[in-house]
């Protein structure tokens, strides 16, 4: 009341019509107010229709400004996953991605940064397919080989490839979480391999700090 500079007797009706619907609940021994579950219902429809293409644009833009490489925005499509997005840098020589071309989930740094975070029985689904193609000779195709990736990219929070997808090129990407902890979106940071990879794990620590932030907006919190 005095925040709002009403009085009380206004504030208690305001809050006696959020209760009807759900919105706010009172606890009966201590009378104080919080959220109801009806908020929740109105902040997952929010989240619901969040558009991540315009959500990653800014952080896309300062990754290739403190990169000077480029960076990408991925969303998945069953076993594959797809370019939508990409910001290149000034320069010359750099990385550039064919929008909306589909590629399988264990090749290069985007996918495998997808099927890292899938729950265990999809990843089983997925690698128990008899054909895991290689689209250059970096590409895993070892069903093992690639759960050894997998653990790896958990631990760390990021994948990385060294001309797994595309011969020549180079890349770091990470994860972005929706509110149930799944990954809806990938954001990579790629350039040419022998220039960029002296600078993967800088490039890493840039690409969490805007992932986090990104899954944050995105309703996801961690869970330790």
């Amino acid at each position: 009341a005095s925040a709002l500079n009403l009085s009380k007797a206004v504030i208690h009706r305001i809050l006696s019509s959020l209760r009807q619907p759900g919105f706010v609940r009172v606890d009966p021994d201590t009378r104080r107010y919080s959220l109801g579950p009806a908020a929740l219902t109105i902040g997952a429809s929010y989240l619901d229709n969040m558009d991540i293409r315009d959500l990653a644009s800014e952080p896309m833009r300062r990754l290739v400004k403190l990169t000077g490489e480029t960076a990408t925005l991925s969303i998945r499509d069953g076993w594959s996953r797809v370019y939508i997005d990409q910001m290149t840098p000034p320069r010359e020589v750099k990385m550039s991605v064919r929008l909306g071309v589909p590629f399988p989930l264990h090749a290069g740094g985007s996918s495998k940064a997808f099927l890292a975070f899938l729950p265990d029985d999809e990843i089983d689904r997925y690698l128990d397919q008899p054909d895991l193609t290689g689209l250059t000779p970096h590409t895993l195709t070892d069903a093992a080989a690639i759960r050894r990736e997998i653990a790896t990219i958990r631990e760390q929070g990021y994948a990385t490839s060294f001309g797994e997808r595309q011969s020549g090129a180079a890349s770091v990407a990470a994860p972005v979480f929706d509110r149930r902890g799944e990954p809806i979106a990938v954001v990579s940071v790629s350039g040419p391999v022998e220039r960029y990879r002296p600078h993967v794990e800088s490039a890493a620590e840039h690409l969490l700090t805007e992932t986090t932030e990104l899954s944050r907006l995105m309703g996801w919190r961690p869970t330790a």
